[in-house]
């Protein structure tokens, strides 16, 4: 018997660890299940550490293709570092490994091999897979700039295959170090004239073959392709594509390391990263990993759910620690530094980058400020910098500035950053840089500031008729931003007419609201509004929705909307009218059905898009019409049907960060709709516990102990004991730690958060606004 107890509690220590191996429910593959035509994630497997300014993974998608690991492929071609942070946006300084057997096959084609998900493990600190046409297990473990390799070996002629890619690159074999060199140039964009990335290559066994490969002929186009051909026994190549191949005898179950580490600054600096992996052992090295990931998402601690809960949360929450990526070194003596892909120059201080502003705004970022704020102050140091090395703030940045989506929201980003307490050091540029970008647009990117800020500026919006397009959504998403800077210049104390200024932007929305459809449209330059207006049509005046979708994004003042609509009834009518609207679109305007609106009507929700970003608050708008109990049940049909574990675990571009996130807040019961306020507005919680541990180290514990699929509704709520009814929770107010403690129901409770008092923050209750 006393066996038989010790038995129990030795299972019960087991499970309590395993629990807290949180880096083990994620799983890399959710999302990858995707395709040009239908995206339910567009994701690869990043195998990495949490923010690493490099990422590995399988690569099954052809050189250069977005879609650079597909989970219905059947074969991998190598083992690529990569820095994709969308397929729409693809890849730069990137290059790939692969071990090949029997004869050194170098074509990505002829190397390819095939492989089996029953064969593959794949954690966020560590990749497996067997290469069944070579008979090759293939491991890595990565550190922030650097990676081992393991690769077992049968008993055969052995060899692996470095590919530096196309459109500029170069390779050196050093026999007498086991080592290899080179760098590479491809991109996709964003990068200045002297781009490269330089990577080193250490093996722990001596070569018996070496050869280099490259082109023969130049392309007709910079970005042609040309065939390439191997030449054993020449060391060095230089030229549009190169590679290199060494090789081996191998004994049947023979291990080789590979030690691999790269940089955007020299080659000297890529021997420096490559330290990062020290002396430790190949086990070392993926422990190193997974207690790194353990400890960031061990930030937020859930129980009382179910395995797939546990693994869909777990999985958003890493994919919420990806992006934005450090882009920045350590030099020699640990001091950051990094390459400008601004300006060229290598510089002092923090840079990250692999991020859209138009959709890590809305809650990516805010989770941040919550969860990471030491993290989220270097990214802010890092923007300043891209500020005073190409002249603006970035919105959509990979390396350097994209071209790429619509708004200013760097505003939103930078603005709620410092009203949370996450200050960078020199306030003076970021502010400078908030108003340039308000009346000027970059003079190459011209996604980057403001497209048609002279209209805005005058009139109050952008035309639709002055051949800017998706000109209603800017104007909208301008207003907000607007708002933002106007939140900064009060806690600056800027003069009064600047404050004035801005505010009085920040209605310009209002332009665009049309009181017969209660939605908003496109409105000429002569001030009349477009004709021919369909709410169902996608594009055009708007960004990859239509009105019904982008009419809501009036996130600083739902009040005011409310009011432009006919009051609240009427406001949670056109929310209801939504989800009850059959999924039915009008795709005139890119002539085709993109992904974005088949994600819509595959998922039985109406006009309902929770594949994109500009309706993903929309739900949390209820709280403010004083009718909480519908975005309850709503955000849990969302989280019902829309995410997964599984390779098809999203319902749209999972997007940097953005869609998982949204999960993360909402599965935790709250959400922040405006950025640059200090509230999160309720929904209610997924788990029956939930425990946020902050940076200060403080803990939020929120409770629902009757939480559950039927009991989705919020009978009431106490704050630290105490009986709250409001619809909304403050940051600083959390961060002092406490309980939160729900008591779900079956039934919507329609007295709570009715009351005026409940309602969140809008501006049209600003003093400024009265």
């Amino acid at each position: 018997m006393k066996k038989l107890f010790l038995s129990v509690v030795a299972l019960c220590v087991m499970l309590f660890v395993q629990a807290k191996d949180y880096a083990d429910y994620v799983s890399p593959l959710v999302g990858t299940q995707s395709s040009f035509e239908l995206s339910t994630g567009n994701t690869y497997p990043a195998i990495a550490r949490p923010w690493g300014m490099n990422f590995w993974t399988p690569q099954t998608g052809k050189m250069g293709d977005g879609w650079q690991y597909v989970y219905t492929a059947n074969k991998i071609r190598g083992f690529k570092q990569t820095h994709q942070p969308s397929p729409w946006i693809n890849d730069y300084g990137q290059f790939s490994i692969m071990p090949v057997t029997g004869k050194p096959e170098f074509e990505e084609d002829k190397r390819a091999s095939w492989f089996s998900h029953k064969a593959e493990i794949a954690r966020p600190y560590y990749y497996k897979v067997y290469l069944a046409e070579h008979d090759v297990v293939t491991e890595m473990a990565p550190t922030d700039r650097a990676v081992m390799f393991r690769f077992t070996f049968p008993e055969n002629h052995s060899y692996v295959v470095v590919d530096a890619f196309d459109r500029g690159s170069s390779v050196k074999v050093i026999p007498g170090e086991n080592k290899i060199v080179g760098y590479t140039t491809r991109n996709s964009g964003g990068v200045p004239a002297n781009f490269k990335n330089y990577f080193v290559i250490e093996f722990d066994k001596p070569f018996t073959y070496e050869a280099t490969f490259s082109n023969d002929i130049k392309p007709d186009k910079p970005d042609g392709s040309v065939p390439v051909t191997l030449k054993e026994g020449k060391l060095e190549q230089t030229g549009f594509h190169t590679g290199a191949v060494i090789g081996f005898k191998t004994k049947k179950g023979e291990v080789v390391h590979a030690r691999v580490a790269s940089s955007f600054i020299s080659p000297e600096q890529a021997d420096r990263n490559l330290k990062e992996l020290g002396g430790d052992s190949f086990e070392v090295l993926v422990q190193k990993g997974k207690d790194a990931w353990n400890d960031v998402l061990g930030k937020i601690e859930v129980e009382g759910g179910n395995l797939d809960q546990y693994r869909t949360f777990y999985s958003c929450l890493y994919r919420s620690l990806l992006f934005p990526r450090k882009f920045y070194e350590l030099d020699a003596n640990g001091k950051p530094v990094h390459y400008s892909p601004y300006n060229g120059e290598t510089l002092p201080g923090y840079m990250y980058t692999d991020t859209g502003f138009w959709d890590t705004f809305r809650c990516l970022f805010p989770f941040l400020n919550l969860m990471y704020p030491s993290v989220n102050q270097e990214i802010q140091e890092g923007l300043v910098n891209t500020y005073k090395e190409s002249g603006f703030f970035p919105e959509w940045a990979s390396p350097g500035h994209r071209g790429c989506m619509v708004g200013n929201n760097s505003a939103s980003i930078l603005v709620d950053a410092y009203l949370k307490g996450v200050r960078v050091e020199d306030v003076e540029a970021l502010y400078k840089g908030l108003i340039h970008g308000t009346e000027a647009v970059h003079p190459d990117v011209s996604s980057t500031g403001r497209l048609g800020y002279e209209y805005y500026n005058k009139l109050g919006y952008v035309p639709c008729d002055v051949k800017i397009h998706e000109n209603a959504a800017r104007t909208l998403e301008y207003a907000y931003d607007d708002w933002c800077i106007y939140q900064l210049a009060k806690e600056l104390k800027r003069p009064k007419k600047e404050i004035a200024l801005f505010a009085k932007r920040a209605m310009n929305y209002k332009n665009l609201f049309d009181s017969e459809s209660k939605l908003m449209r496109g409105k000429q330059k002569d001030g009349k509004f477009a004709p021919k207006f369909s709410p169902l049509k996608w594009g055009g005046d708007f960004t990859e929705g239509n009105s019904w979708h982008y009419s809501w994004s009036v996130f600083h003042d739902p009040q005011g909307l409310i009011d432009l609509m006919g009051g609240k009834e009427v406001f949670v009518s056109m929310l209801d009218s939504v989800f009850s609207v059959p999924p039915v679109f009008d795709d005139s305007y890119y002539g085709q059905v993109i992904h974005e609106i088949r994600e819509m009507t595959v998922m039985n929700m109406g006009n309902y898009a929770h594949g994109n970003q500009p309706i993903q608050h929309m739900i949390y708008l209820y709280d403010y019409a004083g009718q909480p109990w519908k975005a309850q049940y709503w955000l849990r049909e969302v989280m019902n049907r829309m995410y997964t574990a599984g390779p098809d675990g999203y319902c749209g571009d999972e997007d940097n960060g953005q869609t998982s996130a949204w999960y993360v807040f909402s599965a935790l019961g709250f959400y922040p709709v405006c950025p640059g306020t200090d509230e999160y507005i309720l929904g209610a919680p997924l788990f029956k516990k939930a425990t946020l541990h902050f940076e200060n180290g403080k803990d939020l514990v929120i409770t629902a102990p009757d939480n559950s699929d039927a009991n989705r509704y919020v009978e009431e709520m106490r704050v630290n004991g105490k009986l709250y009814t409001k619809n909304y929770l403050k940051h600083n107010e959390l961060l002092q730690g406490g309980t939160i403690d729900f008591k779900m129901t079956g039934r919507p409770n329609m007295q709570r958060g009715t009351q005026e008092s409940d309602l969140p923050y809008s501006f049209s209750k600003d003093e400024i606004v009265k």
